[in-house]
C-alpha cells in the first residue's frame, strides 16, 4: 500500500488540522446520465461508497465535497460510507450555489443563501459542525472581480456561531483574498489549475509563503481532459498515466499544493494514490513545464 505521508502533509493555518497532501474529491460521485452534470445519483450506489471507505483506508484524510453536488446525493453518500467518521478525517465543503431544477448552476451567495447552503451541509453530512466551509464566489474557472465582503461576513457569522470551524475561498483573486484576510483568517484558497492552466502561479507562491493551503481543482483539464503528446510521452516514458504524472507535477510544485482528484473508480482512486511515489527528474519537469495553456473549461 502506498504511504500518502511519502508525498509530506499539510497543517492548515491557525489550526490542528492536518492532512496528507493526497486527498480525495467527491464531486464525481454524482450523477450516472453520461453528461457529468453531477447530478442525480450514481449508477452504482455500492461502488461509490467502496470508493469512500477504500479512500480512508487508504490513507487518505482529506475531502472535498458541496451539498449542490447531486444535489445532496454526494453528501448523503458520504454520510452513508463514513459516519461516525474517524477522528483525524477533514470534511471540507463549500458554498456559493445551488442548483436548478435542469441541473444548472445559479450563484447563491446572498446572506440567506450562505445560511442554507452550510444548514444542508450539516444535514446531509450529519455533522454538527464543519472542519472547512470555501465560498465560492467566481465562475467555473476563473475569479470575478468585485467585493466578497456581503457573503463572507455571512459565513463568519456561522463561523461565530460554532457551525463552521475555518474558511476557505474559492476561484477568487489574490485582490479578493486580501480584502478577506481583512476580516477574517482564510486557511486555504481552491481555485481552477493544472500544468496547462498557470495562470496562478504567482498566487501559489505567495499563498505558500503566508502558509495557505492552495487546493487546485481539474488537475488534468476537467470534464474533457487535456491532449498532450507531451504529456502522454512523459507518461509512457516513466510506466504511468497522464493522470499520474500531473498529480506527481502539482505535488512537486508546491509543498502548500493539496490533492482532490476525483473518482467514481475504484482502480482510478488506486492509479490516483500511487501517484504520490512518482518522482519527476528536472529533465521531465522541465518538458512538462513547456506545455502550452489551453481554454480554460466552461458549463
Amino acid at each position: 500500500m502506498t504511504n500518502l505521508s511519502s508525498a509530506g502533509t499539510f497543517t492548515f493555518p491557525g489550526t490542528s488540522l492536518q492532512v496528507n497532501r493526497m486527498g480525495y474529491g467527491a464531486m464525481q460521485l454524482a450523477g450516472s446520465d453520461g453528461e457529468k452534470r453531477v447530478w442525480g445519483p450514481p449508477r452504482d450506489v455500492d461502488q461509490a461508497l467502496a470508493v469512500l471507505r477504500e479512500a480512508v483506508a487508504s490513507g487518505i484524510n482529506h475531502i472535498d465535497t458541496s451539498d449542490f453536488y447531486g444535489p445532496h446525493i454526494t453528501n448523503q453518500l458520504i454520510r452513508r460510507a463514513l459516519h461516525p467518521y474517524p477522528d483525524k478525517l477533514v470534511i471540507v465543503s463549500k458554498v456559493g450555489a445551488r442548483r436548478g431544477a435542469d441541473g444548472s448552476w445559479i450563484p447563491a451567495r446572498t446572506p440567506k443563501d450562505i445560511v442554507t447552503g452550510v444548514e444542508d451541509n450539516l444535514r446531509n453530512l450529519g455533522l454538527e459542525a464543519i472542519d472547512i466551509v470555501n465560498l465560492r464566489v467566481g465562475g467555473m474557472a476563473a475569479p470575478i472581480p468585485g467585493s466578497i465582503a456581503e457573503p463572507l461576513s455571512a459565513l463568519i457569522d456561522l463561523k461565530n456561531r460554532g457551525l463552521v470551524r475555518n474558511i476557505g475561498l474559492s476561484t477568487v483573486s489574490p485582490e479578493q483574498l486580501t480584502e478577506a484576510q481583512t476580516m477574517t483568517e482564510i486557511v486555504c484558497i481552491q481555485n481552477f489549475y493544472n500544468l496547462a492552466h498557470r495562470d496562478d502561479d504567482a498566487f501559489i507562491d505567495t499563498l505558500a509563503a503566508q502558509a495557505i493551503a492552495y487546493v487546485p481543482y481539474f488537475p488534468l483539464g476537467g470534464f474533457s481532459p487535456l491532449q498532450s503528446s507531451t504529456l502522454n510521452e512523459v507518461a509512457a516514458s516513466l510506466g504511468a498515466t497522464p493522470m499520474q504524472v500531473a498529480l506527481a507535477w502539482l505535488l512537486q510544485r508546491s509543498p502548500n499544493i493539496l490533492l482532490i482528484p476525483g473518482t467514481s473508480s475504484l482502480s482510478h482512486l488506486r492509479e490516483n494514490i500511487a501517484s504520490v511515489s512518482l518522482q519527476l527528474t528536472p529533465e521531465v519537469l522541465e518538458k512538462l513545464n513547456s506545455i502550452e495553456q489551453v481554454a480554460a473549461p466552461s458549463h
